[in-house]
């Protein structure tokens, strides 16, 4: 936490370094705009941390490699080309025709070799290693595919989002991880499904077939098995709920700050207008008033009260509203249309 709120003010710093001129006021500290550029970019720091965190564990699951790298064959090889690669990978790598000066390793990777080849060569554990991992290697009891996926989920699945289950609601109880909770158990949800289609199906689930299909045409990187998927799967999982915990209070900050400047800006508007409304109510009260003041001493002659309203209607038409620059330069361009639209010859059109 020390370090993120040291990056946010290193990185606010720069910014308005190069954002400000020389010379230009900066936000003052504790001021509302620096506290919503702080809250801006407390997120952006956030949201980097967090991307790179999904890079790392993918980092990590790439230089954990598969049994289909170890051997060098790709994720749909059969057994005759598994067979064939084990072939060729024994008579360079068995002990005995190895001169190492560490036999030992030398013996040990090739007991790795034989137990990839062995376990992808065995549909019912090559089933289970692809869903599982190699953690597969230790269920000794387990030989049909229905054992080694009910040993899996018993063992595996259930306990893990028990644990997180109970987890998320008895902190729940204690006041924590109240923004976003019903996405935390939407997440949760939505994972714990995913992970038991993709254990308990014969083919790999659409979404890792598309990302496979993505990753090897697009990028270099190797295809996912359903267990790295899955792993990979959490750890997002996790990150999402940092997210959540992190980023979401501080975006519901910068709605409220946002609304309530809204409010505050409608606010200042109506009061605006209704001011406006009670000054032009006022003035036409006035005028009236002085109208009337104006035509009292001529109330018992009409003729003469037609007369001056005239008069100073032309009065007003004259020195009011064609004096103002609006009427006159429309009045101008209503001219000038006229002369041009007028048939040639005609009088008042040069």
């Amino acid at each position: 936490m020390c370090r993120q709120q040291l990056a946010t003010s290193w990185i606010q710093t720069i910014f308005y370094g190069i954002t400000i001129r020389a010379g230009d006021p900066k936000p003052v500290p504790g001021s509302a705009r620096h506290a919503a550029h702080r809250r801006i970019i407390n997120i952006a720091v956030v949201a980097v941390y967090l991307a790179y965190t999904i890079y790392e564990a993918d980092y990590e699951i790439r230089g954990r490699s598969s049994f289909f790298e170890d051997l060098g064959v790709a994720i749909n090889a059969d057994d005759r080309q598994i067979k064939s690669r084990f072939r060729r990978l024994a008579a360079l790598h068995h002990p005995d025709k190895v001169t190492s000066s560490t036999p030992q390793d030398s013996a040990n990777y090739f007991i790795h070799l034989k137990l990839a080849s062995d376990t992808l060569q065995d549909a019912a554990r090559r089933f289970a290693y692809e869903r599982f991992g190699p953690s597969i290697a230790e269920w000794r009891k387990c030989v049909t595919i229905k054992e080694f996926v009910s040993h899996g989920v018993l063992s595996g699945i259930l306990p893990y989002y028990g644990v997180v289950a109970g987890t998320i609601y008895i902190v729940g109880l204690f006041g924590y991880m109240e923004f976003g909770k019903f996405y935390r158990w939407l997440f949760l949800i939505t994972l714990c499904l995913f992970e038991v289609h993709a254990v308990t199906r014969p083919t790999f689930p659409l979404v890792i077939d598309l990302l496979n299909a993505y990753m090897t045409r697009m990028t270099s990187h190797p295809a996912y098995l359903p267990f790295q998927v899955i792993e990979l799967a959490r750890k997002l999982t996790v990150t999402v709920y940092i997210a959540l915990a992190q980023i979401g209070p501080l975006l519901a900050t910068q709605q409220r700050q946002s609304t309530a400047s809204a409010e505050s800006e409608e606010k200042v508007l109506s009061n605006a207008l209704d001011r406006l409304e009670h000054t032009a109510t006022q003035l036409n009260t006035d005028s009236a008033r002085l109208m009337e003041m104006e035509l009292s001493p001529f109330k018992g002659d009409p003729l003469v009260v037609r007369n001056l309203q005239g008069k100073m209607r032309e009065w007003l038409v004259q020195n009011t509203i064609r004096s103002d620059p609006l009427v006159k330069d429309a009045l101008g361009k209503s001219f000038v249309k006229r002369r041009i639209d007028a048939p040639s010859g005609a009088k008042g059109n040069r």
